[in-house]
């Protein structure tokens, strides 16, 4: 079945190419022009991504993403028109899994919704991943993208359970930052150091709001390693 790809931007132009873009790699798209459609759309068949604009006039991307994260963990990709950091930074803190920059490729666009895709849902054609990952009182398994700490469920955006997989996957090595999006990204998709940044200070957020103070370490000038995790 297709996947059914939402996107949001008050660009008619914008909004022509990303369908295109997206229905010629065989999605299906609805799109819309400000954010209190979208939410409105997502309220009457939840997609399986949104693309959401950050500059729309009203209701901008950040505000619709932190209304969702309210009930949906729905994958989101920002777009914006300026390359800020407080804007990619603010995307990625509000939960967004992704950001392109205007102007953007849309071949580049269809990869980076194409890894996001992956993560979320893993496809059928491949076999499901049964191990289950534990390191102190963390635990992930990844055949039903569950995570926990102390028995207390962990909510994560797709790319931030990747990451702490790879983590997981070595507790005891020391990850670069492109060791660490190499686990969440193809390895033909430019992330730069600030998005890896954001995405670690997300992980330690939410794992300090259940617990767990330790969880992600920084070995300045190297990269990152796994804490005690409440061990």
């Amino acid at each position: 079945m297709p996947h059914h790809i939402l996107i949001a931007d008050d660009d008619p132009h914008i909004r022509e190419i990303i369908c295109f873009a997206l229905e010629k790699a065989g999605m299906k798209t609805v799109a819309v022009a400000d954010g209190a459609a979208a939410l409105q759309a997502i309220e009457r068949r939840a997609p399986d991504l949104v693309v959401l604009d950050i500059g729309m006039p009203e209701m901008d991307g950040l505000e619709v993403c932190r209304r969702l994260r309210h009930t949906s963990d729905v994958p989101v990709l920002f777009l914006s028109a300026r390359d800020e950091e407080i804007d990619r930074i603010l995307g990625l803190e509000m939960g967004g899994d992704d950001y392109v920059t205007k102007p953007f490729s849309p071949r580049e666009l269809v990869a980076r919704v194409n890894v996001i895709l992956r993560r979320a849902r893993p496809a059928k054609a491949e076999p499901a991943d049964d191990r289950q990952f534990s390191h102190g009182r963390l635990a992930l398994l990844p055949a039903s993208h569950a995570a926990s700490f102390d028995g207390r469920p962990l909510v994560l955006t797709s790319i931030e359970f990747a990451i702490l997989k790879g983590f997981l996957a070595r507790p005891a090595h020391v990850l670069g930052r492109d060791m660490v999006m190499a686990n969440a990204y193809a390895g033909n998709i430019h992330v730069a150091d600030r998005t890896v940044d954001s995405h670690i200070r997300n992980i330690r957020a939410k794992l300090a709001a259940a617990g767990c103070t330790d969880a992600i370490e920084t070995v300045h000038g190297v990269g990152f390693r796994l804490g005690r995790c409440g061990a």
